[in-house]
């Protein structure tokens, strides 16, 4: 199964670029399903339905998020009906929305996807890697190819949580940061590893936000507005090829394409 997972959308920047390059990306590859990170695609911070839909439009099949779903109160609308829409999975019982889903495909295969997010430097969430245990031993009841987005801060706590996964899970793909590491691997167990993805987004920018903003914020130490950039837009994130009979990952590549 070839599977594409793409780093952070952010805002109208990142749309394009995966209205525009996305298409031509699943035809080049042959890809079977294709997910994205998409808490940031309203205005830099937050989903909305509407986009939800419009990212599905363009061929999206999974979205997940991370601490910023919260953002647009709207999303609230679709968390607990759109199976498609993931929020992190160790939110406490009784949030909106769910974490974990097994979503078919028009060609009937199955793929599980878990999105969790990370403690460090972050909200005191319920334990990532117990959920996991939790949700991995759920999904594999229906398929052995099993993805994880896990939105965290610290490089630290993805790659443990890498090798407390590996064997179990097809991959464990990074996400937060919107910079793409060069640390990609097949783990020993068959799990596929990437520290974070990427952004799909503006690059001349910071993390996706007008430099001259951020770097006012940074020497004044005052509010500041912060607008999306909006140039050299760019999608990032991995191609994998996974084994639908066994779920081990069977190679996986970088991808950084320039929106031209």
């Amino acid at each position: 199964m070839k599977i594409i997972f793409l780093g952070d959308i952010v805002g109208r920047p990142g749309r394009d670029a995966i209205r525009i390059l996305l298409p031509v990306l699943k035809k080049k590859h042959g890809i079977d399903v294709a997910i994205a990170n998409a808490e940031n695609a309203a205005g830099g911070s937050g989903i909305t339905p509407q986009i939800a839909e419009e990212l599905f439009g363009y061929g999206l099949n999974i979205l997940t998020s991370g601490d910023h779903i919260w953002k647009k109160r709207e999303v609230l609308d679709i968390l607990d009906t759109e199976v498609r829409v993931l929020r992190p999975a160790n939110y406490p019982k009784g949030s909106p929305g769910r974490g974990h889903a097994v979503i078919e495909l028009d060609n009937h295969k199955k793929i599980g996807v878990i999105n969790l997010e990370g403690r460090v430097f972050m909200s005191s969430l319920d334990c990532p890697f117990k959920v996991a245990q939790e949700a991995v031993a759920e999904l594999e009841k229906e398929t052995p190819v099993i993805l994880v987005d896990m939105h965290a801060e610290a490089t630290s706590e993805k790659i443990a949580l890498g090798w407390f996964l590996d064997g179990s899970v097809s991959a464990v793909l990074g996400t937060h940061t919107h910079v793409q590491t060069a640390d990609e691997r097949i783990l020993p167990g068959g799990t596929a590893y990437i520290t974070d993805l990427g952004m799909t987004g503006p690059y001349d920018s910071v993390i996706g936000r007008k430099v001259e903003q951020i770097l006012a914020r940074f020497l004044t130490q005052m509010p500041v507005r912060f607008e999306m950039a909006s140039e050299n837009v760019q999608l990032h994130g991995v191609i994998l090829d996974i084994d639908e009979k066994t779920g081990k990952a069977k190679s996986i590549e970088r991808l950084q394409k320039k929106l031209e």
